[in-house]
């Protein structure tokens, strides 16, 4: 079982989580590591709304169809 470094420790339980810091303390302060990892939840997540579009009827949906790519208008605010 993995356990987290005290770096991630206090960033996770001493108040408001910086998501940033925690992902790069998970890591161990590695950035390609950091970004290995949520390249990889990104396309784990994409293959999964790939499955889910696939069991889901237009009619249950009620017309709706996911989006694999963000809308390019929309701003990242936590940058």
């Amino acid at each position: 079982m993995p356990t987290i470094g005290a770096d991630a420790y206090d960033i996770q339980y001493s108040g408001p989580v910086d998501e940033i810091a925690a992902a790069l303390a998970f890591h161990h302060g590695d950035v390609r590591a950091t970004i290995g990892t949520l390249v990889r939840g990104i396309r784990f997540l994409q293959q999964q709304l790939a499955i889910t579009q696939i069991g889901l009827s237009v009619g249950f949906t009620r017309g709706w169809q996911p989006s694999y790519e963000r809308d390019a208008t929309e701003e990242i605010s936590h940058a």
